[in-house]
């Protein structure tokens, strides 16, 4: 299994996340919201971010597992 490297995290100008932002309800938004549930890039990003910017974005996109 490959390990995700730090710097290769694009999550922040990812274009999906982009759609999502600017329409929530498209099929792409959705598909993103859906993704990020489980990907191992979102997760390792959100967890690179410091604790107050963290909890801001997971507050944004309703991911409470990343409130903590």
């Amino acid at each position: 299994m490959a390990t995700i490297n730090q710097k290769d995290i694009k999550c922040d100008i990812c274009p999906i996340k982009a759609k999502y932002d600017n329409n929530p309800k498209s099929f792409v938004g959705r598909f993103w919201r859906w993704h990020i549930n489980f990907c191992p890039g979102w997760k390792a990003y959100m967890n690179s971010l410091p604790t107050e910017e963290r909890h801001k974005i997971a507050s944004h996109y309703q991911q409470q597992k990343y409130m903590s």
